[in-house]
């Protein structure tokens, strides 16, 4: 997957392609996938990176939503719950079990969560990942030995999926291509082509070169996320808001305050959303909050009362009580919840998805959420077929494998997460020795996989690489200060990058990397 093979794609004035979307994130990338899976000629636009914004700062989890079911939103539940199988068993390089606990404190807690986690499974059927039970205090303390043990009666075991949201995006990327699809990255749309009131194609602005393209549709998607109301004003300025955004964060602590495999859940925290622990990437990702936010930014920042918030959570569940000092980064996503009736908090706003046509055939995909990407990209398409007057064709998706899909697991090893992409990245490492180091200590990832990310994951920028490709500024900020010059060496060789465009690149990202600090 080449770049400058997608852009000369979109070059090519003579082509009408059967869909256009815009967005290259989870809903984006999975509308595409959906087009091209089903024979249409597709063109994903990303103004950014793919999964630059909300799709990468999730709470890497690919689950059911325990907290819906709280609400009564059986049929949300049972729609999650059959996706979450679905990716599991289409990209088991990246997603995969994760066991969690609930504790409980309170007398009444073991059979209220233990029934309702029963029934969580009982929803799962056939696409469950194994029952839950009741745990004793000794049992909940084996499995978490840094948990709170003052007042603990026991907990509740169950399990849901934990995946990399970024690396799945890349994926879905690739797998696009793999069908024949263009994504483009770093391609804004600046406004919609129109004859006669009807939306018949885009214009789009390649933002490393400067070129103009006029791109022709049958049916043009607005799949953009958070800033999907920004579209919607390019089709008709007057249009009524569709998204509310709400700001979540996270923090990212060490192992050591979470040992094992085990997470943490709180059902109920003192805003009404659910509390996480998690281990992933052998670090501990504890969040979120829900804070409404007037308009989305590409790079949102964590607010210190958000970070407090969080941090005081984390010291009533855990044994050692983590400080500002123990966070090793900080990361903020905006959610594209659809806009609810007036006053309505964003924690209580569904995480349902609704397609939209206007009165122009603009189609609009908002709200939803990671895990049920597909079945929101499967309804869009079968809108879009509709709009645009394409031949209808079934969905392939739901048994479609994902790029990279291991034929054998215990093959992808070092580098778990690119899947069958493993043999030749192990061959280009072998050819070129010096890519074989650990880039970090503490890190999982070889500086091979630079090299892999720019020369077949279209990375473009220094935070590419080190915040979506590899992690790294999600684990460790300060480690991503650090290797960024190196890094930016050898993109820099990979891109012809000249001394100063290398040098800037540095400093850009230095400047971002320092809002995942705490002051």
């Amino acid at each position: 997957m080449k770049r400058e093979d997608m852009t000369a794609r979109i070059a090519d004035t003579g082509t009408t392609w059967d869909v256009a979307v815009i967005g290259g994130g989870a809903t984006g990338l999975g509308v595409a996938i959906e087009a091209a899976s089903r024979g249409y000629e597709a063109v994903l636009l990303e103004q950014g990176d793919f999964a630059q914004g909300t799709s990468s700062r999730s709470t890497k989890l690919i689950h059911g939503g325990v907290r819906y079911l709280q609400k009564g939103d059986i049929a949300l539940v049972i729609e999650a719950l059959h996706e979450r199988g679905l990716l599991l068993q289409n990209a088991p390089h990246l997603v995969h079990h994760q066991a969690f606990v609930v504790p409980t404190y309170e007398w009444w807690e073991g059979p209220f969560y233990g029934a309702g986690l029963k029934f969580y499974d009982l929803l799962a059927g056939r696409m469950g990942l194994g029952p839950s039970r009741r745990l004793s205090r000794e049992e909940t303390l084996a499995r978490i030995p840094t948990l709170e043990p003052a007042g603990l009666r026991g907990g509740i075991v169950y399990y849901d999926g934990q995946f990399d949201d970024a690396r799945l995006a890349v994926t879905l990327a690739r797998t696009l291509a793999d069908l024949g699809g263009c994504p483009v990255n770093y391609a804004r749309v600046t406004g919609l082509v129109k004859e006669a009131e009807t939306v018949l194609g885009v214009n789009v602005l390649d933002r490393e070169t400067g070129a103009h393209y006029r791109l022709a549709a049958r049916a043009v998607i607005n799949a953009a996320g958070v800033f999907s109301d920004e579209v919607c004003r390019m089709d008709a300025p007057d249009a009524e808001p569709v998204i509310a955004p709400s700001q979540g964060i996270h923090i990212v602590l060490d192992q050591s305050f979470l040992p094992g495999d085990t997470a943490i859940m709180i059902p109920h925290t003192d805003d009404g959303r659910v509390f996480f622990a998690v281990p992933w990437h052998n670090v501990v990702v504890v969040g979120t909050t829900d804070t409404p936010v007037a308009k989305p930014v590409v790079s949102p920042r964590a607010l210190p009362g958000e970070i407090d918030f969080l941090l005081d959570h984390a010291g009533r569940y855990l044994t050692r009580d983590p400080s500002a000092a123990d966070v090793r980064s900080v990361f903020a996503g905006i959610r594209p919840l659809l806009r609810g009736a007036t006053g309505q908090g964003t924690s209580l706003l569904t995480r349902e998805h609704q397609v939209m046509v206007s009165r122009t055939g603009l189609i609009t995909i908002a709200g939803g959420k990671w895990t049920t990407y597909r079945k929101m990209a499967k309804d869009t398409l079968d809108m879009a077929a509709v709009v645009g007057g394409l031949k209808g064709r079934p969905s392939r998706t739901e048994h479609l494998h994902l790029h990279g899909f291991p034929l054998d697991p215990s093959s992808c090893e070092p580098f778990p997460t690119h899947g069958a992409d493993a043999t030749a990245l192990r061959t280009l490492m072998g050819t070129h020795r010096e890519l074989a180091e650990l880039i970090h200590p503490d890190l999982p990832y070889r500086w091979v996989e630079v090299v892999w990310a720019v020369r077949y994951e279209m990375a473009r920028t220094l935070a590419d690489v080190l915040s979506r490709r590899l992690r790294v500024l999600l684990l460790d900020a300060r480690a991503a200060i650090a290797l960024a010059p190196r890094t930016a060496a050898i993109m820099g060789r990979e891109l012809h990058w000249d001394p100063a465009f290398e040098a800037e690149q540095v400093r850009q990202f230095c400047e971002l990397a320092r809002g995942y600090l705490i002051d």
